[in-house]
């Protein structure tokens, strides 16, 4: 976790047998300390996969190309367009314009554009959107544990993507739609998770009563609105 008491953003290395993976880059100073964790592990990150495009989530990305030229980066097909600094809308998406930090000078390009139900290792990808358009959720198979980017928010107390925590108000006010993200937490919540693990905020075991507050209360929040 990075900027504990201000702005905590946390990325993830999930251990396989012989390698690691990197969920998320964090921001553009984390580059080091996410090395010397996995140093410390004693396996090498062969993989980064990046749930979306925010610049809070790709910040190192550069950096830890430069020092890991061979692991290959994994992004949803939707998001890389973000990463490539491009807002535009699809055809068939709803016309909102993207928010957040979409990062304007990131040079790499991903190795891999990932599909609903990819297997990357023990992670099977998930589609998720909603914070952004081709957000992504990745549920291990072994610990049933879903790391789930910005889809819910933990610090400031748990919300859908979307939905305002005062005390923490960032994730709401980049997220691009409120239905869809909606959505996305009703098809997490399907996969009965044992922990959930976010983008900001400490992960949480047995979540499902906590999820199933969140749900309600952005079911809640979006029909008074309607």
């Amino acid at each position: 976790m990075f900027l504990k008491r201000i702005f905590p953003v946390n990325c993830y290395l999930i251990e396989e047998d012989h390698e690691l993976t990197l969920i998320d880059a964090a921001l553009p100073y984390s580059a080091k300390k996410i090395l010397k964790t996995a140093q410390k592990i004693g396996k090498p990150i062969t993989k980064v996969i990046l749930t979306h495009g925010h610049g809070d989530h790709v910040g190192a990305l550069d950096q830890i190309r430069e020092l890991l030229p061979q692991a290959k980066v994994f992004i949803s097909e939707r998001d890389a367009k973000l990463l490539a600094g491009d807002r535009s809308q699809e055809p068939d998406e709803p016309q909102t314009p993207v928010r957040g930090d979409i990062p304007k000078n990131i040079k790499t390009k991903p190795d891999v554009l990932i599909q609903e139900g990819d297997r990357i290792g023990s992670l099977v990808s998930i589609l998720t959107p909603g914070h952004t358009p081709g957000s992504m959720s990745f549920f291990d198979t072994r610990t049933k544990a879903m790391i789930v980017g910005d889809a819910f928010q933990l610090r400031g107390g748990i919300a859908v993507a979307g939905q305002m925590r005062w005390t923490f108000p960032f994730p709401a006010m980049a997220t691009w739609d409120k239905e869809l993200a909606l959505e996305s937490a009703r098809k997490i919540e399907s996969y009965q998770p044992s922990c959930l693990a976010v983008g900001h905020g400490r992960p949480l075991k047995n979540p499902l009563n906590q999820i199933r507050y969140a749900i309600i209360n952005a079911e809640q929040n979006l029909q008074k609105n309607k």
